[in-house]
């Protein structure tokens, strides 16, 4: 490895967008690490992927939400790959209930994923994140439209907001932008699971652009917050979601 290499981690990177940030940004030419939970056979793919087309990477297993899982996802990123300069906070769960129906098992574990899980990822990375490097969370545009049944995850996402300003600010003197992505509703298995086809076209009708996203419309946003030319954006949240809110 040279100074040059630049590396990347791209948490819950096995499928839907956190596979397409994988793969954009090994593209881009970072060494990627394609984190993962349970889905070993899916991350192993996606990493197969990115070396057929040129690139390198490495899957590495870590549940975000235990906080020495992300300390040994940070130790075996630089014993592959060297120090790392981008780190993706993508890994999130969804569950959609009624704030009176959700269960406590429900609420405890969107709560240790999508919040304890990204604030594990921006402690580490505030560690260790290189000097001018970059941290980028993933956040959700329904913050703002507020749906019935989404309560708790948009509760978990706010917070990570709030976390993603406050860290821009800690850790603006290393030259470390910390900003979030909030994407509307995108065409993943984790999107369509649960909701009918109503739904699904309702959801539709309210987007300007008249369709839903793709994972490569957030994957290039995210390739440019991480790449040269974001250097003055720094404590933002921008909404990828084809202008719905």
């Amino acid at each position: 490895m040279t100074d040059m290499s630049r590396t990347a981690i791209v948490t819950g990177a096995s499928r839907g967008i956190g596979a397409a940030l994988a793969r954009r940004l090994a593209a881009d030419g970072f060494q990627t690490i394609v984190n993962y939970a349970s889905s070993v056979t899916e991350a192993e793919a996606v990493v197969a992927a990115i070396i057929a087309a040129g690139g390198r990477a490495k899957a590495i297993k870590a549940d975000v939400a235990d906080p020495e899982a992300v300390k040994t996802l940070f130790d075996q990123t630089e014993a592959e790959y060297g120090p790392v300069d981008v780190l993706i906070n993508n890994a999130g769960i969804s569950k959609t209930a009624p704030l009176a129906q959700v269960s406590d098992e429900d609420f405890q574990r969107l709560i240790a994923v999508n919040l304890a899980g990204a604030f594990n990822g921006m402690r580490e990375g505030a560690r260790r994140v290189r000097d001018g490097g970059r941290i980028i969370n993933l956040s959700t545009s329904i913050i703002g439209a507020y749906l019935p049944a989404h309560g708790v995850y948009v509760a978990t996402k706010a917070a990570v907001e709030g976390l993603t300003h406050v860290l821009a600010k800690e850790l603006g003197a290393r030259r470390i932008t910390v900003n979030a992505v909030a994407p509307g509703p995108v065409a993943t298995e984790l999107f369509f699971a649960g909701r009918s086809e109503d739904l699904i076209q309702r959801l539709i009708g309210d987007i300007p652009l008249g369709r839903l996203g793709e994972p490569d419309d957030i994957a290039r946003v995210v390739s440019f917050l991480a790449g040269p030319e974001s250097g003055w954006v720094n404590g933002q949240v921008i909404k990828a979601n084809g202008g719905r809110n």
